[in-house]
């Protein structure tokens, strides 16, 4: 069973190519590589400025905040409830906010429902608990197919669901941002909190991967 979620007025899928959702985007990266280099030229942006923010999302905030989000749910059963009901003020609990960050809705990866999650329309990410958003997310091929063809998208991950698991694939928006509470992983009951975090990924986060094995 298959499940699409939007949560905004007037809200179109478009049906586009069916290249590989990995594919680069070499004309977008061109654009931006030319308009960094004007506004750069202009004196517009520092360069430093620049490498430091996204130093910033890519390696000192990346994916790792909402990776201990993830894990404080699977220890704290109350926090997890919080979670789940006002995601938004249970991730500022940790002081994760800002922009891309202020309306979020958090849904939980059971053994009956898998959630995944996409932005149709553009690329819109929850930034303060992911980073900066992966190549991949924002490219068309994905945002078309993860909709039509989710089970599809997922075993290009590497990921196979059974066919009783239902999947619901929830569309981010301007005004709301998804983040996905995997299951925790079996044989894990001894790690503590920070050791749990390690084992978050992003892409389980997302909903097209899965937490690593502790034995990994």
């Amino acid at each position: 069973m298959f499940v699409y979620h939007a949560k905004l007025t007037g809200c179109r899928t478009e049906v586009l190519s069916k290249h590989k959702h990995n594919e680069p985007l070499p004309e977008t990266v061109l654009r931006v590589k030319a308009l960094e280099s004007l506004l750069v030229e202009k004196g517009l942006v520092d360069p430093a400025a620049l490498d430091e923010l996204i130093d910033t999302y890519e390696t000192r905030i990346g994916p790792r905040n909402g990776a201990k989000v993830v894990a404080r749910a699977w220890v704290d059963p109350a926090y997890r409830d919080r979670l789940l009901s006002d995601a938004s003020a249970a991730i500022a609990e940790f002081g994760f906010t800002g922009r891309q960050g202020e309306d979020m809705v958090v849904v939980e990866n059971t053994p009956q429902v898998h959630n995944m999650v996409v932005c149709t329309l553009c690329s819109c990410y929850p930034w303060p608990v992911l980073g900066l958003p992966p190549v991949w997310y924002k490219s068309a091929p994905y945002r078309a197919r993860v909709v039509a063809e989710p089970r599809a998208v997922l075993a290009e991950f590497g990921y196979t669901l059974a066919d009783d698991v239902e999947i619901r694939v929830w569309d981010s928006t301007a005004e709301v941002r998804y983040l996905v509470l995997p299951m925790r992983p079996a044989g894990t009951q001894d790690l503590d909190e920070e050791l749990l975090a390690e084992l978050v990924t992003r892409d389980a986060m997302i909903g097209t991967g899965l937490p690593r094995s502790p034995r990994a």
